[in-house]
């Protein structure tokens, strides 16, 4: 019996620290490559309502430069729209700091290149 407790206790906390952060499931730089100088948007997906006032958004380039990125709200429920300027040819990431609706801040970096 204390074995079924331990397990459905261990599930209880699992469950809740899963959720318990914004993740990304979907973003447009799979599907949709970003050319030089070209200013784009790219669309993140997350599982849950993001607040965009407390979240940021940093382009990283060469040198370890950082740069905010403007951020909007998406169409759908926890999907933001990044406003990314024209950039040279070459790799570069988004250093994402962003709050979900339950207060709990995610980190996360997603690498990029931007081709000709």
């Amino acid at each position: 019996m204390a074995k079924f407790m331990f397990i459905g206790l261990f599930l209880l906390v699992f469950t809740r620290l899963a959720y318990a952060h914004a993740v990304v499931t979907e973003d447009s730089l799979k599907t949709t490559p970003i050319h030089a100088q070209q200013a784009t948007k790219v669309e993140l997906s997350f599982n849950s309502k993001i607040e965009l006032g407390l979240s940021q958004i940093f382009l990283v380039s060469k040198g370890d430069k950082h740069t905010l990125l403007e951020i909007a709200k998406g169409h759908k429920q926890g999907q933001i729209i990044i406003h990314v300027p024209a950039l040279e040819s070459g790799d570069y990431a988004l250093r994402l700091k962003v709050f979900a609706a339950d207060g709990h801040l995610t980190e996360d970096v997603i690498h990029f290149s931007v081709s000709r």
